[in-house]
């Protein structure tokens, strides 16, 4: 488990804003202050339904989560939100042709309603585009047009200061006609609904006053002649690193460093032994974290490309080490003033897919396909690109004028000091340049006292979303329509019947979903009128309120079940029984929700701190759970009754034309115990009330039950009529009353 500085205040800033709010999140922060630590606490600690994505296939493998074009099916090249065309060779997409081509499964558009948090990881190499291309697809899927995103909270994590996004003239000739630039920020999305700027402070990686210093100025194109002058100490172009003190070089082409880490590994005496990965079902050969085949010699300088997953962290993702030797194919490892041998196990990367559980109502991520390999690669260089995110006590830079917008900054704060830097070149003045619309977005930064009341508001905010949502039914009602509409499609035994009961449980529902929108508008007022008056009749109106939607809840329940009971023994309905218990599902967590509003009132009323509260409320966010369950197991669903199906034998036994006390003496079971074994199939409507009870001791026990308002219970009615009724009969015929007031509702 991920743990964090609990001292860390803007940690748990965003923490709070990410789980307790629905405002949507720009993350950011300089090098080393722990924005892949957030994100791994947030994939490991956040209550809300989740996916995490990002720009790259190894950004996305890294973040453990999955690339934005395969999330979305996004198309390669640039998306206009508008009905543009365009004449040349580049293709472009709009909201016309965008659905033309998204071919999304049933679970896939599952997944995209019930999605609550979309962490976009590596942010900054994310085009403003391809934002409003997510943007549409999740409205559009969700069905909610007017709502950014569809009412998903979006997350983004990443260092505008560092790698820009990539597009070249062609489609940036096209795009700018509707964008101000091609970072993320200028999505038209995002003037609908801007994220909150948030910036993690604490350096972890660097503790040198001056060294910072100068980092800050480098990132905020602020560098001055005597920060020029301090790095320039550290050029020293024919400097040959010694062997022992592990320097990586950083460079700006993949072909020069592969060049280096090549001759590198010439130089070393010997044969190399070859280590060739793994590959298993789905998984990007252009992604890979590590070589598929990695040649390695004894004295070979490695750095590792994975955290380690023991507790002990013996290694961490950019850790530098030499290869100390090889034994056929054991690897073993030793770290700069260390004498100590590390035998190295392979890693598994995983290649993954996410999907909607409905039963435990979470996302869970489904491994595709997977590599294996020990977790380094030759590290005597390596790109500043492939950089970013990794930490190094030693490194030379050699990129001379080369470097892009972004690549100085990168690469001198990988260092964790500068005593462990090397130029190769000077650093020219003109290549030290941040883009002066990254620089105005950073402006939208808001004060501390500002920051704070900002959170505040949202809690309160995310509050008041809860409770309407919870009497919210519309999802509710429309996911019975849809099972409603589909029975012309579907194959079910006594089909007129089982359309007949999804009508009643229909018009159930929307009668509900009419009160629902009313008592909706009238909450609206109550709690604007709440905040100034206290929350006493926003709770009491509340309770009132759950109290009358649980008892229709649990009325659909109750028909629910009593039609699953009527169709789980006949054939062929495994399917249909799985959509009867998805529906089961559906009505219990609207009462889950509704439970919990009265509980988030109650906490408002007693004075509970909004953040005390919407803990309590993370806490309670579980699966449902569902005391009455709908199985679709074989075990259950079966043409014929299981030989151990003890009801059902007293039921074939009764049908033959034995008494109940014939019966109770042949199957060696009390009396008792056979009515109840009847009772059952009331419900079900295989045997009918008159068959085992008269029709004036029916009459007598409804009359008693109605006059002593007794909650459908057998004893105190026995108690009442006395030993001419049995607790059998009197079961019976609540058995029957309960299966009619179904049928009413």
């Amino acid at each position: 488990m991920t743990s964090f500085d609990t001292a860390n205040v803007h940690f748990q800033r965003a923490l709070q804003f990410v789980n307790q709010t629905g405002r949507h999140i720009f993350l950011t922060g300089k090098a080393g202050t722990g924005k892949t630590t957030f994100l791994r606490y947030i994939r490991e600690n956040c209550f809300k339904k989740m996916a995490v994505v990002a720009p790259t296939g190894v950004a996305a493998i890294n973040a453990g989560g999955t690339t934005l074009h395969s999330f979305f099916q996004l198309p390669f090249g640039p998306y206009l939100p508008t009905h543009h065309s365009t004449t040349g060779e580049t293709q472009v997409t709009n909201e016309h042709t965008l659905f033309r081509n998204l071919k999304f499964s049933s679970s896939k558009r599952e997944l995209l309603q019930e999605l609550e948090l979309l962490v976009i990881d590596e942010v900054s190499m994310m085009r403003a585009d391809t934002l409003d291309a997510i943007d549409t697809i999740l409205r559009h899927f969700r069905k909610q047009l007017l709502v950014p995103f569809g009412g998903v909270q979006v997350l983004y994590i990443g260092d505008l200061f560092q790698l820009p996004p990539v597009i070249n003239n062609e489609e940036w000739a096209i795009l700018q006609s509707v964008y101000k630039s091609p970072f993320f920020f200028d999505a038209l999305a995002l003037r609908q609904s801007p994220p909150v700027y948030l910036e993690l402070k604490k350096i972890y990686r660097q503790s040198e006053a001056d060294f910072i210093q100068i980092l800050n100025n480098v990132r905020n194109n602020n560098t001055t002649p005597a920060d020029l002058e301090r790095l320039h100490q550290y050029y020293k172009p024919g400097f040959e690193p010694p062997k022992e003190e592990n320097f990586i070089v950083l460079t700006t082409h993949n072909a020069r460093a592969d060049q280096i880490n090549r001759q590198e590994l010439e130089k070393l005496p010997g044969k190399p032994s070859a280590f060739e990965g793994e590959l298993t079902g789905d998984f990007n050969e252009r992604a890979l974290p590590a070589e598929k085949i990695l040649k390695l010699k004894p004295g070979a300088q490695i750095m590792f490309t994975k955290n380690d997953k023991g507790e002990v962290r013996r290694y961490y993702n950019g850790k530098i080490g030499t290869i100390s030797r090889i034994a056929g194919d054991k690897i073993y490892v030793k770290f700069p003033g260390d004498d100590h041998e590390l035998l190295l196990e392979k890693e598994t990367w995983k290649n993954i897919r996410y999907n909607y559980n409905k039963e435990k109502d979470n996302i869970e991520e489904e491994e595709l396909g997977a590599f294996t390999q020990y977790p380094l690669r030759l590290a005597w260089a390596i790109t500043i690109h492939k950089s970013q995110g990794l930490t190094f006590t030693k490194a030379i830079i050699d990129a001379g004028a080369s470097f892009a917008p972004g690549q100085v900054y990168v690469a001198l704060s990988r260092l964790t000091s500068l005593n462990g830097l090397v130029l190769y070149s000077r650093i020219q003045p003109q290549c030290i340049h941040t883009d002066q619309r990254v620089l105005n977005f950073a402006q939208s930064e808001m004060s501390e006292e500002e920051m704070q009341e900002q959170l505040e508001q949202e809690q309160k905010h995310f509050v008041t979303l809860s409770l309407t949502h919870a009497f919210n039914f519309i999802k509710l009602t429309q996911n019975i329509n849809v099972h409603y509409e589909e029975y012309a499609h579907r194959q079910v035994p006594d089909k007129n019947s089982a359309i007949e009961w999804a009508q009643s449980l229909l018009t159930l529902a929307q009668s509900q979903l009419e009160v629902s929108d009313k008592f909706n508008k009238q909450l609206t007022v109550l709690i604007s009128e709440a905040e100034v008056n206290g929350y006493v009749k926003l709770h009491e109106r509340i309770t009132a309120a759950s109290a009358y939607f649980i008892q229709s809840l649990e009325k659909m329940l109750a028909s629910l079940k009593q039609h699953a009971n009527e169709v789980k023994v006949k054939k062929k309905v495994k399917k249909y029984m799985k959509e009867l218990r998805n529906l089961e599902l559906d009505i219990s967590r609207k009462k889950q929700q509704i439970t919990q509003a009265v509980q988030l009132s109650e906490g408002l009323m007693k004075g509970t701190q909004l953040s005390d509260l919407l803990q309590l409320a993370e806490a309670q966010k579980s699966p449902v759970t569902i005391d009455e369950t709908i199985s679709a197991t074989e075990t259950i669903i079966t043409a014929k009754p299981k030989k151990g199906d003890t009801q059902r034998m007293s039921l074939e036994l009764f049908r033959e034309g034995k008494t109940i006390a014939e019966i109770s003496k042949l199957r060696e079971f009390a009396t008792g115990t056979i009515e109840g074994h009847l009772a059952y199939f009331i419900s079900t409507g295989e045997i009918k009330i008159t068959d085992i009870v008269p029709e004036e001791k029916i009459e007598t026990i409804r009359k008693t039950i109605e006059e002593m308002g007794s909650g459908f219970a057998s004893s105190p009615v026995k108690e009442k009529l006395g030993d001419a009724f049995s607790h059998g009969e009197i079961r019976a015929v609540i058995t029957y009353l309960n299966a009619r007031e179904a049928v009413k509702e």
